[in-house]
């Protein structure tokens, strides 16, 4: 890790010598400037507003432009001749409790290492110090022209620095807060804190910059020739007028995601139609059919001894069902096979055209033996029925 910076912290009387390295690197993908009809770079030159001719960097120096617009020159050496006594020194200032420091006001992060042997004591001293204390050290140091102001604390077994904003560069956040009368209701408040809860703690090791993945895959795709995806835009949503509706949607995604049941034991429960008779529990039960007939024994039970009539009745009731379902299986067709299974158990105005073929056969030696046997046929059929 290379150093930007030698110098040494004053604690009291004790100087500790250090080198200061950055603590943080930036991963964003630099991009150039080019000219998109030949591909030439594109680059920028100091010209001088006056004679319009490029000026070297040895004859580059700083300026103070002054309200009225006079311009004043301030060269290094200027510079160099200030007092300034942090300029090879981080000088601490005193010892804060960390919530003492805004987190607006933090800016880079730098690692202080021992530089030589000698250092090794006093650093190790200055860091247990921090460490028992449980404070922060606030100090001022010079780098890159200016001075600044910084914050010491352990870093495992490394003091860091980070570099603060002065105070008075903080913004107060004058009109910025929404309006004082915007009441949150306790409803609210509460599936705010299940989202959170939801949520839960952030695991910052898993985070990482989807935008420059998608930026290198596009680069790379470019360079082999191949076809850009272009990625799904997803359309903006209207604005959340229903709060608790959004908190509630919300919550119920957050559980999703992190695989939680919702309150449903995490299994999704069969919907059954409960049918009646020959509903959706025949389709489903190869047995269905023989709930009439139970029906109709337990009928049987219950009326003690019923007539013959209506015996005879629930019986074709019963048996009627079945063997549909049987010549449905077998021929596909319903009806016709249910009319064959049961013909001896018709009412008795079918009995009697069922037979008038074989009435009518006899009839054909002898047509008074026809009537003769048309009427006794017919009393007969209905002495059986009723039988």
């Amino acid at each position: 890790m290379r150093s930007i910076w030698n110098g040494s912290i004053s604690f009291g009387l004790v100087s500790i010598p250090v080198k200061l390295m950055n603590a943080t690197e930036n991963h964003s993908i630099s991009f150039r400037q080019i000219h998109l009809a030949d591909g030439g770079r594109i680059r920028y030159h100091k010209v001088c507003e006056l004679d319009e001719e490029e000026v070297p960097a040895s004859e580059t120096v700083k300026a103070y432009e002054d309200a009225d617009g006079t311009v004043i020159p301030v060269t290094d050496e200027d510079l160099a001749s200030l007092p300034l006594p942090t300029a090879k020194t981080i000088e601490i200032e005193g010892f804060v409790p960390p919530s003492a420091i805004d987190p607006l006001q933090l800016d880079s992060a730098y690692y202080l290492s021992a530089n030589g042997a000698p250092a090794a004591k006093p650093y190790a001293l200055l860091r247990e110090a921090l460490r028992r204390s449980g404070k922060v050290a606030v100090a001022k140091y010079a780098l890159r022209g200016r001075e600044r102001l910084g914050m010491l604390r352990v870093v495992d077994d490394v003091i860091a620095m980070h570099g603060l904003l002065w105070p008075d560069e903080i913004r107060a956040p004058e009109g910025v807060a929404p309006d004082s009368g915007v009441k949150v209701r306790d409803a609210e408040l509460d599936l705010a804190d299940a989202l959170m809860n939801t949520l839960g703690d952030a695991d910052m090791d898993t985070l990482h910059d989807d935008y420059r993945e998608a930026v290198e895959e596009l680069v790379a795709a470019k360079a082999a020739g191949e076809p850009v995806a272009e990625a799904e835009g997803e359309e903006p949503e209207g604005q959340v007028i229903d709060l608790m509706a959004a908190l509630e949607s919300s919550v119920r995604a957050a559980k999703e995601s992190h695989g939680q049941d919702s309150g449903r034991g995490g299994e999704v429960a069969d919907v059954h139609h409960i049918g009646s008779g020959r509903g959706g529990g025949a389709k489903k039960s190869g047995t269905s059919g023989r709930a009439p007939a139970k029906r109709a024994e337990s009928g049987k039970a219950a009326a003690g001894k019923p007539a013959a009539k209506k015996t005879g009745a629930k019986k074709a009731a019963a048996d009627e069902p079945s063997a549909k379902k049987t010549a449905a299986r077998k021929t596909a067709t319903k009806k016709a096979p249910a009319k064959k299974a049961a013909p001896d158990k018709a009412t008795a105005k079918k009995a009697p055209a069922k037979k008038a073929p074989a009435k009518k056969t006899a009839a054909k030696k002898s047509a008074a033996a026809k009537k003769s046997t048309a009427k006794q046929s017919g009393g007969g059929t209905r002495k059986r029925a009723s039988a």
